[in-house]
């Protein structure tokens, strides 16, 4: 997510929060039959349909390849970011902070999870996925320096204990390090200095690669919550719909 993005969208989502919360202020009975009410009601609801889309062409391969060539994915994506906040956001001020049926108070705090969990997941996927990169990229780094110090030691008879990096070693080198740190013993020193960053690097990457396997059941998740959300939307709309004209005729 781009830094720019983000903030929109944080604000969005904050926003979102905040008229939400107005139920404990606020409540207006009427708003949702009004022609406003509707107004918003509709357009939230149509909004909400765009992640369906975006999750229906990305999952069927011949209409992601006909969709593709036309509109790029990354493109497809941003919509569906924004479509996902700002109908949520319409929806909620569509409800008048009436919360009194069933299906309106759980389509309200399903809309309310999905975004979230849909904003945090998205943030920290990102995040977790460039810090990845940029560690991998750090290590290679680290692990040709250290060959190159350890093979300069191999040519001068003084590589004996540089194999490897590992964490023991790391450790136990660690111990020696201020000795070897001034005089003839300098290269020494650097190889130490760098088997340590390359055991922290690499002890850090595990971490990133453990977080992001469990952040890659939370999409799971989210998609189940969703297509829930959108079977409680369409329940909802048919009962407005069947009771409302009943109402009328």
């Amino acid at each position: 997510m781009k830094e720019r993005e983000k903030i929109i969208i944080s604000g969005l989502v904050l926003f979102m929060m905040l008229i939400w919360l107005g139920f404990l202020l606020h409540a207006n009975p009427d708003f949702p039959g009004s022609g406003w009410g509707l107004f918003f009601g509709i357009a939230g609801a149509a909004l909400m349909l765009v992640p369906l889309l975006y999750l229906i062409i990305k999952r069927i391969k011949p209409l992601k390849r006909f969709v593709t060539r036309r509109v790029p994915m990354r493109t497809l994506l941003t919509v569906h970011i924004y479509a996902g906040v700002l109908g949520p956001i319409l929806v909620v001020i569509h409800t008048g902070h009436k919360f009194e049926s069933p299906i309106g108070i759980a389509l309200t705090a399903l809309t309310m999870i999905v975004v979230l969990s849909g904003f945090v997941g998205r943030y920290l996927m990102s995040s977790i996925s460039r810090e990845i990169r940029e560690k991998k990229s750090t290590l290679k780094e680290l692990r040709t320096d250290y060959d190159l110090v350890v093979a300069r030691l191999g040519a001068e008879g003084g590589a004996g204990f540089f194999g490897s990096p590992g964490m023991l070693r790391s450790f136990l080198l660690r111990l020696v390090e201020p000795v070897l740190e001034h005089g003839p013993h300098a290269a020494e020193a650097q190889a130490i200095r760098l088997s340590e960053s390359i055991a922290d690097v690499e002890f850090a990457l595990r971490t990133h690669e453990t977080f992001k396997r469990a952040f890659s059941k939370w999409l799971k998740i989210h998609i189940a919550i969703s297509v829930f959300l959108y079977l409680l939307l369409a329940l909802h709309v048919y009962s407005e719909l069947h009771y409302g004209l009943r109402w009328l005729s």
